[in-house]
């Protein structure tokens, strides 16, 4: 008898430290999270471990994984570190400054562009090229396209080696036949050439804009591309599919607009996925804070190089096309995330004024802070919390034994320096690594209008309950809520993600003069390429779902609002409803409207349509009540440095797994599990809420 094989799919979120799994069996609804050490060498390694590693603790094999959803912070961290390879740019004739002319706009924090100097280019100046050949903005040919410059600008670039090129030719958004052309030319006279083309990338108006999200996507798609192929092939190879016994698993990436995308599909928009691990956890955390019973929520995803912040409301965590990675602005739809470099390998160091500095420079897994006694030379976040005492001297239940002695050595050199007693230098690094995720948390909260005295904050990643007491206190939060597994939130968000594609097509007109038949038309086309590639990703049509918005502005603005469209026929009851969610919506944003003035006309810009496959989603399970003391899952006291000046006191130590629904214990305590560690700092109270989040609060709040 042969036996039936099971439905487990998989959610992996590779770290700069760590790689997260979650397997969720969808015959028993059952959840397994593990983590391994991530292996930034070669990150397959890291993939295809954790994939043995759950499955050994299912009691499964390969032939039971039916898919597999990845969250990888591949692109990510390349922006952040600006390690952006050699790129050529090729644009319209006279239009050869548009990345060096940029925006007016002063980044905030520097008050006056006196003191402000504008970054190096993606692209500097001598590696970007024109071609004559001109559409207006309705798709009109103005000049013909010269085929023969074209072709020299191709033979120039492959003479020079740079492989790696941008294509955005002015209102390309309404005609894209120039660059297709141009695409046409590059692959004939410069074979080797990874190409990206904004008519391909984004269909939308605003050429600095448009221009930098095509080069982060040509920036970004060699890596990606290899990446992604290499880790298919493993994957494959380990689950069977590359012989004739069984079709290749269904294998998904993570989108930064929240939903996933085939890895054959991925390889051809990488710039999708320059956020997919922070978008993974929001996604996730917004699902249990909503379960938890809060609807206002800051989430905090602290990793080994970044720590990832956004906000959730109403169970949804915000988009946005406004967004940023590093230095380098992308106006694809994206979940509203703000990343800095403050994870638990960034690195603390003196700068030549002779203050101390942390990050975002990171030490990474490989060689890792100075307690993983793997050859880093460098004090790091995460050495400042073994040395305060509140972390433990192992990882991963004590499959990663760290060097306390190393951690400390590191700070006390560094301390010496700075002319600092050890626990001042140890506690004064991981003050400014909160103050670093405070103000992340504030520019998309209080920047936007949130009160954040109405928002718990969520905190999950292997470092981001760590500094979670003293953000409260920073930014006088209502709480925190700490989810189960923490560590592994961002991969249990991959399992709770449908399929999505989104499309836009810029078509600007004034409200009072809108042609219903033009929009109905555009809003049928792009629903029908969203129809297409669902259908290519194996949904079947009846399943399909489609959200159109609305990008709107009153005529002079310079940036819109957007808007939920409704279903149905677009007339004029349907125009009327998108008119007034505008009104509504910037009412709410910048708090006044001009709904009553008829001098003020509402102009439509970007019609949008997403496509929605969508997934079972596992279940959240209660954990079993309290009927005995807490200290059931007391395992010891530690000394432990919360504040220098109180010196160190003893903290009680706590078992995660042993922790039942309805205890409470006040701090000073750690908490302590598998993948994670979370101090509770005097002042502050835990609780153990029905699932088993962790829910802190500040005693003098109550």
């Amino acid at each position: 008898m042969t036996q039936t094989p099971r439905r487990i799919r998989i959610g992996i979120d590779t770290g700069g430290t760590f790689t997260d799994v979650v397997a969720f069996d969808e015959d028993s609804g059952a959840l397994i999270t593990t983590k391994t050490p991530s292996t930034p060498a070669n990150p397959a390694d890291g993939f295809i471990n954790g994939v043995h590693k759950v499955l050994d603790l299912l009691g499964a094999t390969g032939a039971d994984v039916t898919a597999v959803c990845h969250g990888t912070t591949v692109a990510t961290n390349q922006l952040l570190e600006g390690k952006v390879e050699q790129l050529g740019f090729i644009t319209s004739a006279g239009y050869e400054f548009i990345l060096e002319i940029a925006r007016q706009a002063v980044p905030d924090g520097y008050g006056n562009s006196y003191f402000w100097v504008k970054p190096p280019r993606i692209v500097p100046a001598d590696l970007v090229k024109t071609v004559e050949g001109r559409f207006d903005f309705e798709g009109n040919e103005v000049r013909p396209f010269d085929e023969e410059g074209a072709a020299q600008v191709a033979r120039w670039f492959r003479d020079q080696g740079i492989t790696t090129i941008g294509v955005c030719f002015l209102h390309a958004y309404a005609n894209p036949e120039h660059e297709l052309r141009m695409r046409e030319i590059l692959q004939r006279e410069h074979p080797e050439a990874v190409i990206s083309i904004s008519s391909d990338v984004l269909r939308e108006y605003r050429e600095y804009e448009r221009s930098m999200t095509t080069l982060v996507d040509a920036a970004v798609k060699p890596k990606v591309s290899r990446y992604v192929s290499n880790i298919k092939t493993r994957l494959d190879d380990f689950t069977g599919a590359a012989s004739a016994d069984r079709d290749s698993i269904p294998f998904y990436i993570m989108k930064s607009n929240g939903g996933v995308l085939s890895a054959d599909e991925v390889v051809h928009q990488p710039i999708t996925t320059v956020l997919s691990g922070p978008a993974a956890g929001a996604l996730g955390a917004a699902l249990i804070s909503g379960k938890a019973g809060f609807d206002k929520v800051l989430t905090c995803d602290g990793g080994g190089t970044s720590t990832d912040v956004s906000v959730v409301l109403g169970g949804e965590p915000t988009l946005t096309t406004e967004g940023t990675v590093g230095a380098y602005p992308s106006k694809i739809p994206m979940i509203d995330v703000v990343t800095v470099g403050a994870g638990g390998g960034s690195i603390a160091w003196i700068s030549p004024e002779g203050t101390l500095k942390v990050g975002p420079k990171s030490a990474g897994a490989d060689p890792g802070p100075l307690c993983y006694a793997k050859g880093g030379t460098e004090p790091t976040i995460t050495d400042a919390h073994v040395m305060l005492g509140r972390i433990p001297a192992h990882l991963l239940g004590g499959e990663i034994p760290l060097d306390a002695a190393a951690a400390k050595a590191g700070i006390e050199a560094l301390a010496a320096r700075l002319g600092l007693t050890p626990d001042e230098c140890a506690a004064g690094i991981l003050e400014i690594s909160a103050w670093n995720q405070a103000n992340a948390l504030r520019q998309i909260s209080v920047k936007r209008g949130l009160d954040v005295r109405d928002f718990m904050l969520a905190t999950f990643g292997g470092s981001g309950s760590l500094l979670a007491c003293r953000l409260v206190d920073i930014l006088d939060l209502a709480g925190v809520v700490v989810p189960q597994n923490p560590g592994n939130v961002s991969a249990f968000g991959l399992l709770t993600v449908d399929v999505k594609n989104d499309y836009v097509q810029t078509a600007v007109a004034k409200h009072t003069a809108l042609d219903l038949a033009g929009v109905e038309k555009t809003f049928a086309e792009l629903t029908e390429r969203a129809a297409e590639a669902l259908d290519a990703e194996g949904f079947a049509r009846a399943d399909h779902r489609y959200v159109r918005t609305v990008d709107l502005r009153y005529f002079g603005q310079a940036f819109e609002v957007r808007v939920n469209a409704p279903e149905g026929a677009v007339d004029a009851g349907f125009a009327e409803t998108v008119a007034t969610a505008f009104h509504d919506a910037h009412k709410g944003l910048y708090g006044y409207d001009f709904r009553d003035d008829p001098r003020q006309q509402v102009e439509w810009v970007n019609l949008r349509v997403t496509g929605i496959g969508p997934i079972t989603r596992p279940e959240l399970a209660e954990i079993e009540g309290a009927a005995d003391s807490v200290e059931r899952a007391r395992t010891g006291t530690r000394p432990v440095c919360f504040d220098p000046a109180d010196g160190y006191v003893d903290a009680g130590i706590y078992w995660r797994p042993d922790l039942r629904a309805g205890d409470a214990v006040a701090g000073p305590v750690i908490v302590e599990e598998f993948g994670s560690t979370v101090p509770v700092h005097p002042g502050f109270t835990v609780r153990v809420d029905a699932y088993g989040n962790l829910v802190i609060t500040k005693e003098s709040a109550k």
